[in-house]
């Protein structure tokens, strides 16, 4: 029997299919978290293992990024004694599959660049993680507030296994990967195509800074001024970032014993005032305008000057979502854009 690319399944074939998947996969997706918002009766959503599909919120964005099933908020990398170290096993023994949106599963091609691409050495904890993992593109029935993926291009994307329409009653599973159509075989046939956002009601006008030169000037645009008064340097757009990477090492020493203890990864930011200083006490960025103009630069052209794989970001709007002091990432690209369309036409830059 052939069989079907696309499969139609109520809720309780879903849930029959989520058992039979879970023989060989960890099932990651988002999860509400009732209470755990910002505010006292705000909700969050994380990624967390589910078991049964009614788990899975599919109807809002997630607070968090998929970034964390692959990379941890805090991971140990190895134990060490006097005169040995052990590294850290891995905390899921059968492979992972992720259910994200097509920006989410965007934003792990740069994960990919930075953690294995970013010269000789492929990161050892990342790259064994990463080998276990397959993902679920979720169908966006509806457009989030401050998302901009069509601005980006990261609207659609085929680095899936499957692809979900969730509904209430019937749900639509289009099966690319031959490893997964084994679990299919009983499901009733449907010609749904998994739809991807077409348009979005906010349009960025992402700068293309073109050479180091371009970057250098624009470092001195007063348009950066307004974020020393607006920024707190609080590191939330990065930490809710699909796409940022910094991270610091401890080594945690066990109390009892100075010459036992671990070392840690913990996620981190360039927007924390203590992130650059180096030894001697000194620090590359002092103002918190500065800061924020790195993380911008980078994203629009530190990253794709080193990769040459376009800007460093998915347009998901987390960063704006989650800033208390309601800086919108989106309208500082479309000032960023209009600053390098001012210094073009002053004749600082040959327009290319």
């Amino acid at each position: 029997m052939k069989v079907p690319d696309t499969c139609q399944l109520r809720a309780e074939d879903m849930n029959e299919l989520f058992a039979k998947l879970e023989q060989k996969y960890v099932i990651y997706a988002p999860v509400r978290i009732r209470g755990g918002g910002r505010y006292a009766k705000q909700d969050s959503i994380l990624y967390k293992p589910v078991h049964r599909y009614e788990e899975i919120e599919y109807s809002e964005r997630s607070t968090y990024p998929m970034k964390e099933v692959l990379t941890p908020i805090t991971q140990t990398l190895f134990y060490f004694t006097e005169d040995e170290y052990r590294e850290s096993k891995m905390r899921e023994k059968k492979d992972i599959l992720v259910f994200g949106r097509a920006c989410d599963i965007n934003s792990i091609k740069i994960q990919d660049q930075i953690y294995l691409k970013n010269g000789d050495i492929e990161d050892y904890f990342y790259k064994r993680i990463r080998d276990k993992v397959k993902f679920a593109v979720m169908e966006c029935a509806n457009e989030f507030d401050g998302c901009f993926c069509c601005s980006m291009g990261t609207n659609t994307t085929d680095m899936y296994s499957i692809a979900v329409s969730f509904g209430e009653n019937i749900n639509n599973v289009e099966v690319k990967d031959e490893e997964f159509k084994q679990y299919f075989r009983n499901y009733k046939l449907s010609d749904y195509k998994i739809k991807f956002p077409a348009e979005n009601k906010l349009k960025v006008k992402f700068p293309v800074i073109e050479d180091l030169d371009m970057a250098n000037k624009i470092k001195n645009h007063p348009m950066w001024d307004e974020f020393e008064d607006r920024c707190i340097g609080c590191g939330s757009c990065t930490t809710a970032c699909s796409t940022c990477t910094c991270f610091e090492t401890t080594d945690i020493v066990y109390t009892q014993n100075a010459n036992v203890g671990e070392r840690r990864r913990t996620c981190s930011s360039c927007m924390l005032e203590n992130f650059d200083k180096v030894a001697g006490g000194s620090s590359f960025r002092k103002k918190v305008s500065e800061r924020y103009r790195y993380k911008i630069l980078h994203k629009v052209y530190g990253y794709n000057a080193r990769f040459k794989d376009g800007p460093m970001c998915v347009g998901c709007g987390r960063c704006s979502a989650r800033c208390p002091e309601l800086i919108s990432y989106p309208a500082t690209l479309n000032k960023l854009y209009d600053a390098v369309e001012e210094i073009k036409k002053q004749g600082g830059v040959k327009d290319v």
